[in-house]
């Protein structure tokens, strides 16, 4: 990490800071014939510590913008300069605030400096106090002859409280009280000539203090360093009161600090309070007048086209920055980017809308900005945790769920600041400067290495899981951090569900065995804890699902029916265990066709609804499920009956999701699905129509990249098919081909619905052939049932019957065209195990 700004002494009166930069120094100090060398000589303090330095070279280059910050400035300043007349009168301000949000900027305004290894602090702080007070260099020099340890490194056994106290806060003590006595003689007509002139070079201190700023303290490697200087500090100006010193520190709200400036005597100012949409919009003002005047396409465009950006153009910029300067000189250095810089064509205009949009506009930024920390620990798991949280958690948060130390979190998000805000207070989460971030890391076309894969949701529920053991085994009341209170008892109880269903297809099987023992322990400590029972069900009719394990599922709706136990008729939850256990009823009904499993999660999805009725919020969901249920007796009585009242069903619950509502695509697909099975009983063209006008949108509800765009896609795809069918519209059938292209790419294997994609395009190119009489088409369809063939369907499966059928009747029209002898031997061979199967089916 790097170190922090160290200011040094300066007059209120004239703000004349000088500055540290620090660099680390081998070896003691030679304190012999200390009298013969000069106080820099002796004391060696930073060299390029000038408040004159070159900014470029010496960091940082921070500076606030003409016309930004003047209030704040003006407060800051104001408080220096009031003299200090009261015990009471706080010495110190200390200036908090988010990472980016212009502490620095500031502190520069009132003269602020650069880095500093703290342990040289002292040395450098006694030079320049000697070079702006001279008074105070013959008690600096009585200092250093009294105890030469003083100069020597860290490891010489003096703390850095101590070294302050000798080298600063004495000398500039005795030299105050010297100007004083000097004073209080010249008035009285005595004859020090040497007394009058202290007298003179300390005038200034009579009109206002002298002024040390610390900017970025929490930067400083030493953490119990700057505790023990802020320590010191405060005992200084207790026991001297009326000193006329005063010290401005700015830092991010760390803990070691906190607990040490938020006590009385300390002035707080908290920078959020003061950044306002007016300085963000006079910063970006001044950038593109600058620019303006060196970029000639800027100004050819604004010659042709008349003011750019446009005024709407620049709110609308102010809006997406929110307030941070870090981020809005990102932004502006994206819209920027040179031509040769980028490798692309586009011009600063083109850039504009991609920043307005923030979505993918920002991606080379993003990649730029992540690639300064991947190669630094943790790097993947910390930028995926961020990402996928649920809730934003604090950097000691985030830490403890990943279980690594904060200071690796904190290693990491430093680098990051200008696309991530980082707090450094322990109750402040981490947070991103625009959710496009989120919408470019979960999306791998366009993160690619930074991509946040959705396995790292199995991570961190294993990791809510562990977490929450922790803590149940030691008490969570008994935990000092209040953050760690706040993940175990907030994060991992309530959070850690959504990370269990998001992940739920993509754990391996000895991840969903952890997951289970896990469960098993926590509710081992507290046996009978509904939630914890719910939690332990959970997991085992997953690994239920994935294994068809029917032990599993006989525990999971085992599980189930206790939890609905600890909920009565009142009980706020009933009916979302109602639904929780009508869903493991349905999946033991699939496995093992029980019609008894089907009508009990029929009958409790009922109960489910009349315990959730319209406007409650569950409505829609219970309507759907119960809908589901009845759509799966149908497929098996083919009752009418039961087909009427999915539809109405679905329509009901349509009807209370509308546009945005997240679940409408779905609600509209299922709606659609139901009609479609109606027009197939009674063929009537209105119900088909209706069905492929709320496919169309719920797939405009899915747009490319949606995560299940494949699914709506697939729907309309067979409803145009059906119409196709009727109709013989080519382009309708055209129209699904296309679309079920699309949902097969979006379903590469192993994707759980790739066989079915595979299936409704080979149906469709079958009836293109039949229609075009294309042998492109025919030979497509044979390649996709043969995948279905050897990859999907093997034998033994339910499945591998009618797709041994199909693939012999497009090899017969290829073989009829074609007359290839091993086209017929390949028809004889899949006819003939067809005949087995239907042979072996017949006896069962």
């Amino acid at each position: 990490m790097s170190n922090p700004s160290i200011n040094v002494l300066q007059s209120s009166q004239n703000t004349h800071v000088e500055n540290l930069n620090a660099y680390h120094v081998e070896g003691d100090y030679n304190v012999r014939a200390a009298q013969d060398k000069s106080l820099y000589e002796l004391l060696q303090p930073i060299e390029d510590a000038s408040h004159t330095r070159d900014l470029k070279r010496s960091p940082p280059d921070s500076a606030c913008t003409r016309g930004t910050r003047v209030e704040v400035v003006k407060k800051v300043t104001s408080w220096t300069a009031d003299n200090i007349s009261a015990a009471d009168e706080p010495h110190i301000l200390w200036m908090h605030g988010y990472v980016g949000s212009g502490k620095s900027a500031i502190s520069q305004e009132v003269n602020a400096g650069d880095r500093s290894k703290i342990w040289r602090l002292a040395t450098t702080l006694a030079s320049q106090m000697a070079a702006v007070v001279p008074e105070t260099e013959p008690f600096v020099r009585v200092a250093v002859r009294s105890n030469p340890a003083l100069l020597r490194q860290d490891e010489a056994g003096v703390s850095l409280q101590s070294r302050m106290q000798s080298l600063v806060y004495a000398p500039f003590k005795a030299a105050v009280q010297r100007g004083t006595g000097a004073r209080t003689s010249a008035r009285s007509g005595g004859p020090s000539e040497e007394a009058a002139q202290g007298a003179t070079a300390l005038a200034a201190l009579a009109k206002s203090p002298f002024l040390i700023v610390l900017d970025g303290l929490d930067e400083c490697d030493n953490k119990d360093e700057v505790q023990e200087l802020i320590e010191g500090m405060l005992a200084f100006f207790d026991d001297n009161p009326f000193i006329p010193l005063r010290v401005f520190i700015t830092s991010r709200v760390e803990q070691h600090i906190q607990s040490h400036l938020d006590v009385p005597g300390v002035q707080l100012d908290n920078l959020v309070d003061h950044c306002s949409d007016d300085d963000i919009t006079t910063f970006l003002e001044v950038l593109f007048k600058n620019e303006t005047r060196r970029n000639h396409v800027i100004r050819a465009y604004i010659s042709e086209h008349g003011e750019w950006p446009s005024p709407n153009d620049k709110r609308k910029l102010v809006q997406h920055i929110g307030g941070s300067f870090i981020f809005a000189s990102t932004v502006f250095k994206f819209i920027m980017e040179s031509t040769v810089e980028s490798s692309s064509p586009a011009t600063p205009m083109d850039r504009l809308p991609l920043a307005l949009k923030m979505n993918p506009g920002l991606d080379g930024l993003y990649m730029q900005t992540l690639a300064r920390s991947q190669h630094l620990p943790h790097f993947p798991d910390i930028i995926s945790t961020i990402a996928l949280l649920e809730t934003p958690l604090p950097t000691s948060g985030i830490a403890e769920l990943l279980g690594i130390s904060t200071y690796k979190v904190v290693n990491v998000l430093v680098n990051l600041q200008a696309i991530i805000q980082v707090p450094g207070t322990d109750d402040i989460p981490v947070t991103l400067f625009h959710t496009s971030l989120r919408d470019f890391l979960t999306t791998q076309s366009r993160s690619g290495r930074f991509f946040a894969h959705p396995r790292h949701h199995v991570r961190l529920f294993l990791r809510c899981l562990q977490c929450e053991l922790v803590h149940r085994r030691h008490g969570v009341e008994s935990l000092t951090n209040p953050i760690q209170r706040k993940l175990a008892a907030a994060y991992a109880l309530n959070d850690s569900v959504a990370h269990l269903n998001q992940g739920r297809d993509l754990f391996e099987s000895e991840e969903l065995d952890s997951a289970v023992q896990l469960c098993r322990e926590i509710l081992g400590l507290y046996p009978g804890e509904p939630e914890l029972i719910q939690s332990l069900a959970r997991v085992i009719l997953i690994r239920a699902r994935r294994t068809g394990s029917l032990v599993d599922l006989e525990e999971g709706i085992s599980l189930k029916r206790q939890v609905l136990s600890f909920r009565p008729v009142s009980h706020p939850l009933r009916s979302v265990s109602l639904s929780d256990l009508g869903i493991a009823l349905r999946n033991r009904y699939f496995q093992t066709r029980a019609t008894a499993d089907l009508e009990e999660a029929i009958s409790v999805y009922r109960e489910a609804l009349e315990l959730s009725p319209s406007p409650h919020p569950d409505c829609s969901a219970s309507l759907n499920n119960l809908g589901i249920a009845l759509h799966d007796r149908y497929q098996r009585t083919r009752a009418m009956a039961d087909l009427r009242e999915v539809i109405s069903m679905h329509r009901e619950a349509l009807e209370l999701q509308p546009s945005p509502h997240p679940d409408r695509s779905a609600s509209l697909n299922r709606l659609g699905g139901a009609l479609r099975y109606r027009y197939q009983r009674t063929r009537t063209v209105a119900v088909l129509e209706e069905a492929i006008s709320l496919h169309r949108e719920a797939l405009e509800l899915r747009p490319p990249l949606h995560p299940e765009r494949s699914e709506s896609l697939n729907y309309l795809g067979n409803s145009l098919r059906d119409r196709y069918q009727h109709t013989r519209t080519v382009d309708d059938l055209e129209e699904a081909i296309s679309l079920h292209r699309e949902a097969l790419e979006l379903r590469p294997f192993p994707h759980p619905a790739r066989a079915m994609s595979l299936r409704n395009l080979a149906v469709s190119l079958h009836d293109m052939c039949k229609a075009m009489h294309t042998p492109l088409y025919l030979q497509e369809a044979i390649l996709h049932c043969e995948e279905l063939i050897m990859s999907h369907y093997p034998v033994g499966h339910q499945d591998r019957f009618e797709t041994l059928k199909l693939l012999a009747s497009l090899l017969q029209e290829r073989f009829d065209a074609t007359r290839q002898a091993e086209d017929f031997a390949y028809i004889e061979r899949l006819r003939a195990e067809a005949r087995q199967l239907s042979t072996i089916t017949s006896m069962a």
